[in-house]
């Protein structure tokens, strides 16, 4: 029954898309002659769109659950049905009454409805989520990669898609065949072979991404000898879960070693500091509903588009010596959390050349990093392109810097509060030179006093930051802790935290 509602619901929109070439054509002033000569070419075309529909079985997918393929095969559709309405017309009364250009206009209409609707629906069922929380817990976001491009593999992305969206993340897939590499699987890129899964699993980790478990949803028999070793060493050897989705499906695999129960057990998500401090529920609800967060948004997007437009010569500028020096592409991104600890990707220019030279072996990141690369970095212009990041809403001119997931411990949640930022607190008061306990609560001081005039004093301090370099601000960290351990947010703060306020008085009197 689902099926044949998809089918006449292609059909209604191919008549429309049909019905309104004509409008088109005619300027909407469609006289009752004109539409009675159409109605052959409309029944034409409606039997040409049953055979066509029917042979490339559009109605086989769920539009929510569409993907490009079948775009592409809706597109084709479009095309065939639109020329063989045009010749069959030919055939019947030479389209008598059909002005020439309406099955140009026709196949165009057709592509974009099909299409549309289907992607509508897709959106529609994406962004039917539910509010994201504060701040994901440990093992609340699982990133997968899934070994296997088959019904099985295509089975579990629907499962999780429909089941698991807002706990597991798939990253991509890996194929037992290299033909694979570099195509799309419902939208999930096939990354390489499991020859290249230590490979695979860099380049994620380079983007900020930490692969906590591998769904091998293939048959293990059916692997390769060197493939079966890769999963085994890796399950033996590594913090990384592997999960044999036909063992969860009760189905026995022949090969496979039985002494490999309870191997590894998933990674953390996060470490835990020395240093840990919390913000109470109640200290939350009244920091979020500050209407500050409001009017620093409206200016964060009226800055960010002014600078966008400013400064276009000179990010096209830097475009061009990254393109000369380290090559394509220009940008590198790294998924990081943001703003209620959603992830989001970081955008930058590139400033370091690729990992591998043309034999293949890998080169020392020292040697990566160029010239042209160090100056980008030292005077930040390879942040150019985080006027996006902010222009989007994904992060602030002012604010706690975003962190690696693997660095973001849940000790120092607060920081998520607020929208990461270009610059922060803890930026001019030390950047790369403090330690993430002292950073997280320069952050978190800084979501607790957060002001027009302190972000001002941000802004102007970093200046000086950008053309002098980081200096460590010993007064302003000892502040963060004082006022921390004073404040005594959430009455749970580690003993270690009395330590860490002495440790900092004791190097700021050193």
């Amino acid at each position: 029954m689902h099926r044949m509602v998809l089918f006449f619901g292609d059909l209604a929109l191919i008549s429309l898309s049909t019905i309104l070439a004509l409008f088109i054509r005619n300027d909407f002033d469609v006289s009752y002659e004109r539409f009675r000569s159409l109605a052959p070419y409309l029944l034409g075309t409606l039997l040409i769109s049953s055979i066509v529909l029917q042979i490339l079985r559009t109605d086989r997918t769920i539009w929510r659950f569409s993907a490009l393929r079948d775009y592409l095969i809706v597109a084709l559709a479009g095309v065939l049905i639109a020329g063989g309405a045009t010749a069959l017309g030919f055939a019947v009364n030479r389209l008598e009454g059909i002005p020439r250009s309406v099955p140009i206009l026709q196949g165009l209409l057709i592509v974009a409805m099909l299409v549309g609707v289907r992607l509508l629906m897709r959106l529609r069922h994406a962004y039917r989520k539910r509010p994201a929380q504060f701040v994901p817990k440990d093992g609340d976001m699982t990133h997968v990669l899934v070994v296997g491009v088959s019904h099985l593999a295509e089975l579990y992305l629907r499962s999780v898609s429909e089941l698991a969206r807002e706990t597991i993340k798939v990253e991509g897939l890996i194929a037992p065949a290299g033909r694979h590499k570099g195509r799309l699987v419902h939208r999930y890129p096939v990354l390489g072979t499991l020859e290249d899964l230590g490979d695979v699993l860099k380049a994620l980790e380079v983007h900020g991404i930490q692969i906590q478990r591998i769904v091998v949803a293939v048959p293990f028999e059916s692997c390769s000898d060197d493939a079966r070793n890769i999963l085994l060493d890796l399950e033996r050897g590594s913090s990384i879960r592997v999960d044999f989705l036909a063992e969860h499906l009760g189905f026995r695999q022949r090969g496979m070693s039985r002494d490999l129960e309870g191997a590894s057990s998933l990674r953390a998500g996060a470490r835990r500091s020395d240093a840990a401090f919390s913000v109470s529920p109640e200290e939350l609800r009244r920091l979020a509903r500050r209407p500050f967060w409001r009017i620093k948004r409206a200016l964060d997007f009226c800055a960010a588009a002014l600078l966008i437009l400013a400064l276009a010569p000179i990010t096209l500028l830097v475009g061009l010596l990254v393109a000369l020096d380290v090559g394509l592409p220009l940008v590198f991104w790294q998924q990081r959390p943001g703003l209620q600890g959603k992830p989001f990707r970081l955008y930058k220019f590139r400033t370091m050349a690729g990992a591998h030279d043309h034999s293949g072996r890998r080169i020392p990141d020292d040697a990566r990093l160029s010239k042209i690369g160090a100056f980008l970095r030292r005077t930040r212009l390879d942040e150019l392109p985080q006027l996006f990041n902010i222009l989007l809403g994904h992060m602030s001119f002012v604010g706690p810097r975003p962190l690696l997931p693997v660095d973001q411990s849940p000790d120092h949640a607060a920081r998520l509060l607020v929208r990461p930022g270009l610059t922060g607190w803890a930026q001019v008061n030390g950047g790369r030179e403090v330690s993430i306990c002292d950073k997280a609560a320069l952050d978190v001081w800084y979501v607790r006093n957060a002001s027009l005039v302190l972000d001002l004093k941000i802004a102007l301090r970093t200046i000086p930051m950008v053309l002098r370099g980081e200096r460590t601000n010993l007064d302003a960290i000892r502040k963060a802790w004082s006022d921390l351990r004073q404040a005594d947010l959430s009455g749970v703060l580690s003993p270690s935290v009395g330590y860490e306020v002495e440790r900092v008085g004791r190097r700021s009197a050193a």
